[in-house]
């Protein structure tokens, strides 16, 4: 506790080296963390592991955060703890970064009013995936994404992950999005560099382009990608702002080095489902407990042993 308490109370400018950060009226770019949300043991929100966390994240040097994710474990919030997760966020951050609040839902109506309740809460962008199971063709993905740009006033970044929403936003619909103002930037996990490439050559000059993969951050930025929206970054968040830092100064042998060093806990992270592993880790790192809402669970006991040698190989635990 008392950790914490010092980490929140920590000065604004820190120790850190200080990097360039996104002004939050401004394009996005560089590294964004993919926030987990933390839990106490009874599977409440602690709000002070929360304030803690997202403090180190900013003092580290990330470019910018994104509360309330698929690595946030959203879908397990109630809309009054989504809400308040933004909101916290919002208070730690204090301005120094843009707080880009996770809103999706595959009710378009339940997606506009999470999204006005992010931006009440203070948020500066909106990150909005492609609704999951209902599986709608590429005009209605166009109308539901549209809708919500109209009902709120916030820039926003559309995700595209179709390994957890079973549809993939193609070329052709995202370039259609991209050509409207408001949509900002895409989160491209699915992993396809065929298509994230075809994305970047096309797209129009003010549109990111973010890795949604941690493994693909540094062919993503070598083609022209502005950064990635990652989970790497909630367990070595200095480490990878270096990485895509090197990338955008284009100096790509330091790049190659920390993607490198980076490798073992990139595949820690994934072992099992995403947060699973992270928290695990996190909690090893002493930031938060290893809480998790079901239907997830904690780490396998057979996988511990792995994930310890991942962050001491990283140096992130001794």
């Amino acid at each position: 506790m008392a950790k914490q308490e010092r980490e929140v109370n920590a000065s604004k400018s820190g120790s850190a080296t200080a990097v360039p950060h996104t002004p939050s009226g401004a394009r996005l770019s560089g590294c964004g963390t993919a926030l987990v949300t933390p839990f106490t043991r009874e599977g409440a929100i602690d709000e002070l592991a929360l304030r803690a966390f997202v403090e180190w994240q900013v003092v580290d040097g990330v470019h910018f955060v994104v509360p309330c994710g698929s690595t946030g474990e959203a879908v397990t919030l109630t809309p009054r703890e989504h809400r308040r997760v933004v909101e916290i966020t919002v208070e730690q951050v204090a301005g120094r970064i843009p707080v880009v609040a996770g809103a999706g839902s595959n009710d378009t109506q339940k997606a506009i009013t999470l999204s006005r309740e992010a931006q009440a809460a203070g948020a500066t962008h909106l990150l909005h995936v492609t609704p999951m199971y209902n599986k709608p063709p590429q005009r209605a993905l166009i109308a539901h994404f549209r809708a919500i740009a109209d009902a709120c006033d916030l820039p926003i970044v559309l995700y595209n992950v179709p390994g957890r929403t079973a549809i993939n936003l193609e070329v052709r619909t995202c370039l259609e999005l991209a050509a409207d103002p408001r949509f900002v930037a895409v989160k491209e996990a699915s992993g396809n560099l065929m298509q994230i490439t075809e994305i970047l050559r096309e797209r129009p000059p003010a549109f990111g382009v973010f890795s949604g993969d941690d493994a693909l951050t540094l062919s993503v930025m070598a083609h022209g990608g502005d950064g990635v929206i990652s989970v790497v970054s909630n367990l070595v968040p200095r480490v990878v702002a270096d990485l895509v830092n090197a990338c955008a100064r284009g100096d790509f042998a330091e790049a190659r080095e920390i993607d490198a060093r980076l490798t073992p806990v990139m595949h820690a992270s994934f072992i099992e489902s995403n947060p699973i592993p992270a928290k695990a880790m996190l909690h090893l790192m002493g930031k938060m407990e290893d809480s998790l809402r079901l239907p997830l669970v904690p780490l396998c006991d057979a996988h511990r042993a792995l994930v310890r040698a991942a962050l001491i190989g990283v140096r992130a635990l001794s």
